[in-house]
């Protein structure tokens, strides 16, 4: 059976769904940085602990990730809007000027996020128009209270308590 959803439809009833925002960074090969900035994020496994992220096919960032074999995981914060537009941009050289230091893997973790998690590459899937890329986790912190930058309804948000 052939279903047809209209993709403006589609994208406009799941925008009511809030989701968090995370800069995924790496190190090329060529020892360049690179990152992309990610709505979909989800733990996928305790044991052994897996989490996933879903870029679009047509990312120039993630071959440029994906070549690397490992990322960083960095939980943006509300105050971190300007970074992520940032990093979510097309100039080669958006890490200029973007604190951060190495992880134990090599790959950059933003000063300021919120938390982050070093991964490397446990498997890397097609789903239709995207990617489903697992990571197999190999260390993760917090350091930063605060809250999480949100996306919904085309828009960054913060938290509001209840």
């Amino acid at each position: 059976m052939t279903v047809t959803i209209d993709p403006h439809d589609f994208r406009r009833i799941l925008g009511h769904y809030p989701t968090g925002v995370c800069a995924i960074t790496a190190v090329q090969p060529d020892g360049v940085p690179a990152a992309m900035i990610v709505g979909s994020f989800t733990s996928v496994s305790l044991d052994p602990p897996l989490v996933a992220f879903f870029p679009d096919r047509g990312s120039s960032s993630w071959p440029k990730i994906e070549a690397a074999g490992r990322f960083c995981v960095n939980v943006l914060g509300d105050g971190q809007e300007g970074l992520c537009r940032i990093l979510a941009s097309k100039d080669p050289n958006k890490f200029e000027g973007v604190p951060h230091h190495l992880s134990a893997l090599g790959s950059p973790v933003l000063d300021g996020a919120l938390a982050w998690i070093d991964c490397t590459i446990h498997a890397v899937h097609e789903a239709g128009d995207h990617h489903i890329v697992l990571g197999a986790v190999h260390a993760l912190d917090a350091h930063h209270p605060g809250a999480p930058l949100l996306f919904h309804k085309g828009a960054y948000g913060r938290v509001m308590p209840i």
